[in-house]
């Protein structure tokens, strides 16, 4: 990825590249009908299997973004990375569905996402589901266009290569725990602006 990319806010992402599209194609059984659906409705969200191309960790979003921000702030950055219907989703490797649940269990987090002995301070942290093998996730439109501010699906960090560098489960383990722990701290009153946090696409593997 080039270190010469510019910084772009997630509020304004434009859509994903045509080397984008066809990674995201590619996890379904026919990739070029998908590709023929985009080119036709551009503006269309599809559903996309996981398990072969990426897997996808789905939190509520303002968890997520908490998520997120570990990442860019402190972390090697993400993949790409999507908002759907409330929900934060965070593409990962493949695997990630099956590995994850058993490292936040041995983290100790329990049902509801509290780590022992701390239901007090946590306790308000959701869990994270997994999306692997089996399931299927409503991935955004390519292009957003001019529905982005309308829709319930849109790309906070866009796929823009035939090979995108994709968290592990033990990147967004380490997320997920700095999240909680910031959780913790975080004032009641939320940054007048939580729409403008900028990520460096540069910083992408």
């Amino acid at each position: 990825m080039s270190s010469t990319r510019s910084a772009r806010k997630a509020s304004d992402v434009s859509g994903v590249t045509p080397d984008g599209a066809a990674w995201l194609a590619s996890a379904g059984t026919y990739p070029r009908s998908t590709l023929s659906l985009w080119e036709e409705r551009p503006h269309a969200p599809v559903v996309l299997p996981c398990g072969s191309a990426f897997d996808v960790a789905s939190a509520p979003s303002t968890f997520g973004r908490r998520m997120l921000d570990r990442m860019w702030d402190e972390g090697p950055g993400s993949g790409p990375v999507a908002e759907f219907r409330g929900r934060m989703l965070l593409f990962s490797t493949p695997g990630t569905a099956q590995r994850l649940p058993a490292l936040l269990e041995w983290e100790e987090w329990d049902a509801r996402g509290r780590k022992a002995g701390e239901a007090g301070r946590t306790g308000a942290v959701p869990p994270l589901l997994c999306h692997g093998t089996g399931d299927a996730v409503t991935v955004p439109a390519p292009d957003p266009g001019e529905r982005a501010d309308r829709s319930d699906a849109r790309w906070l960090v866009a796929p823009d290569t035939r090979h995108p560098w994709l968290p592990g489960p033990e990147v967004l383990l380490w997320a997920a725990v700095r999240a909680a722990r910031a959780a913790v701290r975080i004032s009641i009153f939320p940054p007048a602006d939580q729409g403008a946090n900028v990520y460096d696409v540069s910083r992408r593997r």
